[in-house]
């Protein structure tokens, strides 16, 4: 039975959702009206949540997959009081205002048209791509587990939370869900659960134009437990019955199937396609309140309302955090040093000593190694440096060495959930959103693939630079050098696609010292995602002057700032170079032979590695110019993939050497020859 002060806060969601939608003219508000019921339940009888203290780490989490439903998060938040945090600290406003929902999708409000994290407090994912926020849940799911099984003792666990995730038909229709889905079943992770809005409408229709399956036996395969409400959405007692049953499975996540009508109370317009994407207008929002029996002014929130949210959501978060305060407190007492590594983790900080293993690492052997074989290595040291680094490969770390093999790592499993190793499965799109999830909890993730194959998860990767969050992309096998499985394997163009991405530092390492750096600049980076770009081929050991320290300043500082000269040469009549060769990862050792062939011809070249041109481009004018001065025109770039992106540093009158269309199958050899990625080609450029 619902109370009619539930029944009046539920319409409350409903007709903010309708009036914010309205004055946008713009926006989404059939699933919002629909599910108003199932937010209000959430938010004001389930959730271990403070509103005072959205950041509180033992929350539980709440995800909208369906981020074009915004409105019904906006309003739950607003009703809910939560805090804004900017920087990990309190604003001293609300999170979501009455003038946020009235300037929704306008510049500047914090009810942007797709919930966006870090914007707005309360969100906790940037969701709106479908499906994605599923994935996100389950990375959710897996912190939760994982700090409970690394944090928790005494029986008592401080640190474990659960996660809720609502999603629709077009969530369900995404690849990504059942990948995400699978791994899910696979893990038992008990502690998720999604809320599936079977309203059977997307934009083009009934959903019977292109879906037909029948969900619940595609979950029930998976592992899930799948709980059907067959009765109206309306009906607080039958959903509370659903969640009671989530609660209750320790060893499954759950899937909670809901029947509704999209856009429940519309005369006009429920419970077709027109009431998914545009607003009512007055008329049908005119209509639609007075099926509510709504009789208050725009925007408005009934005092009987924000009491019933005072005394739900509000004291009993509050109570509940300061129980957890008190209870941390004697934690801390007893367990210090468990404690101190927790609130690092909170604080996004590193353990002292976190670069020791890395610190060692230098690398003079010239015969070299493939630099997946030193990123594995880097991989390896940093992460015993930081004990809540963690995450996986695509089904295919033996080839990019992304295990972690130092004692104690672990799998990560059911019977291990402190486990370091994931096995994400063929999965490459929910594995990167996975990551982001964990992300989001204060987890240093990271993932791994072949490079090629950076396409499949592509998607993810723009949340992750969306929000602003350090997960470590390892991409081997990067270029023609893969050699024989040919060019469905080998990626060409992969590497201006990545660069094209704002806030994505993409790192190509020349040889094993570089990637050293690389890694240690990824560690001390907290806002963007790195993709580590590595070879299958080796790579020869490039010679440095060592400082005393044994350390190479150079290197550390060059990659550091993108690019630098590895190696100069300069003209004894004019006292400048004659010519700049530049280039990134594997290219790199091409230019330095190069560089000697020059030499003997009377030219003197000067030679840059460019391990990462975003970083570069975050140089000042003065540095950039030290490297690449203007007034040396005469400039290669030598890459062993597209062009673009080279133009703005080798100019109108440079030379690129590299691909110009899709690889071959050969020995990766023979490739270079063949595609004229060759030290001779380079000379003959510079001679012409």
């Amino acid at each position: 039975m619902t109370l009619p002060v539930e029944n009046l806060a539920i319409n409350t969601i409903r007709t903010l959702v309708m009036d914010s939608i309205q004055a946008a003219k713009s926006g989404h508000p059939g699933t919002p009206m629909s599910m108003a019921p199932v937010a209000y339940l959430i938010f004001n009888e389930l959730l271990n949540y403070d509103p005072a203290h959205p950041l509180w780490a033992q929350r539980d989490r709440f995800v909208l997959s369906s981020g074009h439903g915004s409105t019904l998060l906006y309003s739950v938040l607003h009703l809910a009081g939560v805090e804004q945090f900017k920087d990990g600290k309190p604003t001293g406003e609300k999170a979501v205002r009455i003038e946020d929902l009235k300037n929704f999708r306008q510049l500047d409000s914090r009810c942007p048209g797709h919930p966006e994290y870090g914007h707005t407090s309360g969100v906790e994912v940037t969701t709106g791509p479908l499906g994605q926020g599923l994935a996100m849940s389950v990375g959710h799911a897996i912190a939760s587990k994982w700090f409970s099984a690394k944090y928790a003792k005494d029986g008592k666990d401080l640190f474990g939370f659960n996660v809720y995730s609502l999603c629709g038909d077009g969530c369900m229709m995404e690849g990504i869900a059942s990948e995400a889905a699978s791994l899910a079943g696979h893990l038992k992770l008990g502690n998720l659960c999604w809320i599936y809005d079977a309203n059977k409408i997307t934009i083009e229709g009934s959903t019977d134009l292109a879906f037909t399956e029948d969900v619940g036996k595609r979950f029930e395969s998976y592992g899930w437990n799948v709980v059907r409400v067959e009765e109206d959405v309306n009906d607080l007692d039958a959903l509370r019955r659903a969640f009671a049953a989530f609660r209750a499975e320790n060893d499954r996540p759950t899937l909670i199937m809901v029947k509704s009508i999209i856009g429940y109370g519309a005369p006009n317009l429920a419970g077709t396609a027109k009431v998914h994407g545009a607003p009512l207008g007055e008329e049908e929002i005119r209509l639609a309140k007075e099926f509510y029996g709504w009789t208050y002014e725009k925007f408005a929130v009934p005092e009987e309302v924000a009491k019933l949210f005072a005394d739900g959501i509000q004291t009993k978060g509050a109570n509940v955090y300061a129980q957890w305060e008190k209870d941390f407190a004697d934690y801390a007492a007893k367990y210090p040093e468990l404690a101190k590594e927790f609130q690092m983790i909170q604080n996004g900080e590193l353990p002292e000593n976190w670069d020791e293993g890395l610190r060692k690492m230098w690398d003079a052997d010239e015969k070299g190694t493939a630099s997946r074989n030193s990123s594995g290595k880097s991989l390896n040291q940093l992460a015993a440096g930081i004990p809540w680094m963690l995450g996986g490969s695509a089904d295919l770390a033996p080839s990019n060495k992304s295990d972690l093999t130092f004692e104690g790592a672990g799998e990560f499993g059911p019977e291990n959930y402190a486990g370091r190793n994931f096995h994400f499965g063929i999965r490459e799109f929910a594995m990167a959103a996975i990551c982001n999830g964990m992300a989001t909890c204060g987890l240093r993730s990271y993932c791994a693939t072949f490079f090629v194959f950076c396409d499949y998860l592509r998607g993810a990767l723009r949340l992750s630079c969306l929000m602003d969050l350090p997960i470590l992309y390892i991409l081997s096998h990067d270029s023609i050098g893969v050699g024989e499985d040919g060019p469905t394997h080998q990626p060409v163009e992969q590497l201006a696609a990545l660069r094209s991405m704002p806030n994505l530092v993409v790192m190509r390492p020349c040889d094993a010292n570089e990637v050293r750096f690389a890694y240690r600049w990824y560690a001390e980076n907290k806002t963007s995602p790195v993709c580590m770009v590595v070879t299958r081929q080796d790579l020869p050991t490039l010679p440095r002057a060592v400082e005393p320290t044994g350390d190479q300043c150079a290197c550390s500082c060059g990659v550091s700032k993108g690019a630098y000269v590895i190696r100069d040469a300069k003209n004894p009549a004019t006292g400048t170079c004659d010519a700049i060769l530049m280039a990134s990862g594997s290219e790199v050792h091409i230019c330095l032979s190069a560089q000697k062939m020059l030499e003997a011809k009377g030219i003197y070249a000067r030679v840059v590695s460019v391990p990462s041109m975003e970083l570069f481009e975050r140089q000042d004018a003065e540095y950039r110019e030290s490297v690449l001065p203007k007034a040396c025109t005469r400039r290669v770039a030598v890459e062993a993939a597209l062009q673009f992106g080279w133009d703005r540093y080798i100019g109108s009158e440079g030379k690129f050497i590299g691909m110009t269309g899709f690889g071959a199958s050969a020995p990766f050899k023979q490739l270079y020859e063949f595609y004229g990625i060759t030290a001779e080609n380079v000379v003959n450029a510079v001679c012409e």
